[in-house]
């Protein structure tokens, strides 16, 4: 594996509330006490190798989800499946946005931020509060009405739409994902118990009662400016953030998973990643770039979560090689 493995003992100064546990309960219930509507529509592409379709499904408050789904062409399964969040500000994309998870042989879910660009959904969903005018700090004032309720939400749903096509095999399911998209993983980690494989890389949204402080760079910035324009509410809106931080989901988490960061990382500085990977409840991993920041080990990166996720979603299926085809 390629960077610099290493044990790392990093204290956090979070706290989780009393309740943690029975609001996302409650939260998960009520989405999955929806129906699904799951479905899943062929995309037409010059693609030769890989089929693309276009997916849609019920996330929080009934609102439709959209995502694309690729896999091997002609594959009859089952599949192991991966869900996946892209960086903050990003929805799914492209249909032909990034085919490396379907080339290795998985079905690859990759699904909307409600609202953030590059996206089909919209979040109709009214938070009622002020904001520093950026998704981190929409609906602050509440644990019930933060925007990360929803795409966290969404996020669980995704699991159980993948889980539900008959290609895919529900018992090798896992999610990947960085940045923004990393910390949405490590929350599926926490708040789905039985996937089988999380990675994690450069993760946003971890350590938030500090972050703010650790880290000048846009969107944890918004936090900053957040607090500087409401300063009564600084206590409420950290109170709240305790519920979402990827510290608090990490202790939950029991799937094996492979944590990366950059430690010049500005953006999600290792300072917040590193206490998420101590926290992390299940067998773990991470990988260190020193000289790297918020791009990790980029390339480097992807071929170590490609291995890993081969170890854990790949067991007896034997791996083949452009000799072995020509041979």
């Amino acid at each position: 594996m390629h960077g610099d493995l290493h044990v790392v003992d990093a204290a956090t100064t979070q706290t989780e509330p009393d309740d943690f546990d029975a609001f996302w309960a409650e939260t998960i219930a009520g989405v999955r006490s929806l129906p699904l509507d799951l479905t899943v529509t062929p995309h037409a592409t010059r693609l030769t190798q890989i089929d693309v379709f276009d997916v849609s499904f019920r996330g929080f408050g009934g609102t439709p989800i959209r995502a694309w789904l690729r896999v091997p062409r002609g594959a009859s399964g089952p599949l192991p499946g991966l869900v996946q969040f892209f960086g903050y500000g990003n929805g799914r994309g492209h249909a032909l946005r990034d085919l490396r998870w379907a080339s290795a042989g998985y079905a690859h879910l990759v699904v909307d931020a409600r609202g953030q660009g590059h996206g089909d959904t919209d979040d109709d969903h009214a938070d009622g509060g002020p904001s520093a005018g950026g998704f981190l700090t929409r609906g602050l004032r509440s644990p019930q009405e933060y925007y990360y309720r929803r795409v966290y939400a969404d996020a669980v749903r995704a699991v159980d739409a993948i889980r539900s096509i008959e290609l895919v095999d529900p018992t090798r399911v896992g999610a990947v994902g960085a940045s923004q998209g990393g910390g949405i993983a490590l929350a599926i980690a926490g708040l789905v118990p039985d996937i089988a494989v999380a990675i994690i890389q450069a993760p946003f949204l971890c350590e938030l009662d500090r972050a703010a402080t650790l880290s000048s760079e846009h969107p944890y910035s918004l936090l900053t400016q957040y607090f500087a324009d409401r300063r009564s509410d600084a206590a409420i809106a950290l109170d709240t953030l305790r519920y979402f931080d990827g510290i608090n989901h990490a202790r939950r988490a029991t799937a094996p998973a492979l944590l990366s960061t950059g430690l010049r990382d500005g953006i999600a500085p290792p300072e917040t990643v590193l206490p998420a990977f101590t926290a992390y409840g299940g067998e773990k991993r991470v990988v260190l770039w020193p000289h790297n920041g918020h791009e990790a080990g980029g390339d480097l990166d992807e071929e170590n979560a490609l291995e890993f996720a081969a170890e854990h979603l790949m067991t007896g299926i034997p791996t083949r090689t452009a000799a072995d085809s020509l041979r």
